[in-house]
């Protein structure tokens, strides 16, 4: 028996997309892309054509909801063209072929017959490789009813089929994510997009591939965001499969021995260190001390700051002796600074990946973890998200350090309601103790998986000279 011919997949248009689909869409089939007004439907269609103009296919926009203009303004947002692109220009509710001749009580199933006509008279004319149909609200509409509009598309995938055309069928769903009819059965496969609006922030977008069938998607919600002169940008969920290779652990020393040995001799490559502590303990010259040793080392290093403005981060760590701005022009020291509510979860972890893999990283701080969190809508949720990100840090032999505060000056709660201890593999507590009128910064690692750690307290001082970790003494009584 002959083996069976397997074909390439179909780009879409969307890199994030196409790794969610394992590399594009099954050629030769019909697809429907559902979603609210506004959500990105038109933007990801032309994106989608696009993908095939620069693959030389013959491409046709068939639309009966948005005039030729409408789309021409769309792409020029994004700083496309429309070169390459035919644009089909129909009504469904009016006469599309000698509307002169027809009186304002035209019967539906003669315009719906029109439109079925123009519409098939331009596929054989231009005989494209990809179609969008936008939209099947129209049809709906003038069907009136459920059999009719499934005989409809059941009869348009079979006129496609024969032509070996990929079609994406634009389906417009209500706010609660209904379409009015369940036609999605007849499609190779269904892509949806949410738009959700938050309490406060930016509009959150998401997409779903719901159904594909003979593909191994990866399925449930990824994050997704409508970018100018980018279009529709997906970031797929990192998940089980997609981990860096483990590596073998090596220590990372922080450059002040005393503090490395209470790690054991320092702390392990591939692990999760929560700093914990109340504000003004040290936990940021944690970050910077680490992140100075590594860098003269001669090792890359990625920080995320979420609270702290760059400038100010720069100026503390110098005025501890650290100069860390020639690393950062050299590109070395990597530096994001977010704004509040300005990344979803899906996208940072997209950002630190991608950083990760291109640079070699070798240490990874996120400061503040309690401001990140703070910033999303679900902290929960945000939690189980992150924590694939860490296990793909951990195998790629990061150390990854996050800060984290806790309530109040002087407080001894963390500063996020979901419990997040079970992340870190070792545990730095940071800690303020008033003696006769001095408060002294005390240091303990209260948590190592992996080695041994000691378990006494010692004193913390950060000084204009350095960072110095003794065992602490009490002060005499007086």
């Amino acid at each position: 028996m002959a083996k069976r011919k397997t074909s390439k997949p179909i780009s879409t248009g969307i890199t994030g997309l196409d790794e969610i689909l394992r590399g594009g869409l099954p050629p030769s089939n019909l697809y429907m892309l559902q979603g609210a007004p506004g959500a990105g439907k038109t933007t990801a269609a032309l994106q989608f054509l696009r993908a095939g103009v620069e693959a030389g296919e013959r491409c046709i926009y068939v639309s009966l909801s948005q005039t030729a203009a409408e789309l021409e303004s769309i792409a020029v947002s994004h700083g496309w063209t429309m070169d390459g692109i035919r644009i089909e220009e129909l009504s469904a509710s009016d006469a599309v072929n000698g509307g002169a001749d027809q009186t304002i009580f035209q019967t539906a199933e003669l315009r719906l017959d029109e439109t079925r006509q123009a519409i098939e008279r331009a596929i054989e004319e231009h005989k494209p490789s990809r179609l969008v149909y936008d939209s099947l609200l129209e049809i709906r509409l003038i069907t009136g009813d459920t059999p009719r509009f499934r005989r409809e598309l059941i009869g348009f995938k079979a006129f496609l089929a024969k032509r070996n055309v990929v079609a994406l069928l634009l389906d417009t769903q209500d706010r609660e994510g209904n379409n009015g009819e369940e036609v999605e059965g007849i499609a190779h496969g269904v892509i949806r997009f949410d738009k959700s609006l938050q309490d406060y922030g930016a509009v959150r977008r998401r997409i779903e591939v719901s159904k594909m069938r003979g593909v191994p998607i990866a399925d449930g919600y990824h994050d997704m965001a409508i970018r100018e002169g980018e279009g529709v940008v997906v970031f797929p969920r990192i998940v089980a499969g997609s981990a860096a290779e483990e590596t073998k652990p090596e220590l990372i020393k922080s450059g002040v021995a005393t503090l490395d040995e209470m790690f054991g001799g320092g702390q392990e490559s591939g692990t999760i260190t929560l700093v914990i502590g109340q504000s003004g303990t040290g936990k940021s010259t944690m970050a910077s001390l680490y992140s100075t040793a590594a860098l003269e080392r001669g090792e890359s290093v990625a920080l995320f700051l979420f609270e702290e403005r760059l400038e100010t981060f720069f100026r503390r760590s110098e005025g501890l002796g650290m100069n860390l701005r020639p690393f950062y022009e050299s590109g070395q020291l990597i530096i994001r600074d977010f704004n509040p509510n300005e990344i979803s979860p899906g996208e940072f972890a997209q950002i630190v990946q991608t950083i990760v893999t291109e640079d070699a990283t070798r240490v990874v701080v996120i400061d503040s973890f309690t401001g990140y969190l703070n910033s999303l809508p679900h902290r929960d949720k945000a939690v189980r998200d992150i924590q694939s990100l860490l296990k793909y840090l951990a195998r790629a032999g990061v150390l990854t350090m996050l800060i984290v505060a806790q309530h109040g000056l002087l407080g001894q709660n963390v500063g996020i309601d979901v419990d997040v201890s079970f992340l870190g593999d070792t545990v730095l507590l940071l800690r303020l103790a008033e003696h006769d009128g001095r408060l002294r910064r005390n240091i303990t690692v209260v948590k190592k998986r992996h080695g041994p750690h000691d378990l006494d307290v010692h004193e913390l001082f950060i000084e204009s000279s350095g960072i110095t970790v003794v065992p602490y003494n009490p002060l005499p009584e007086a």
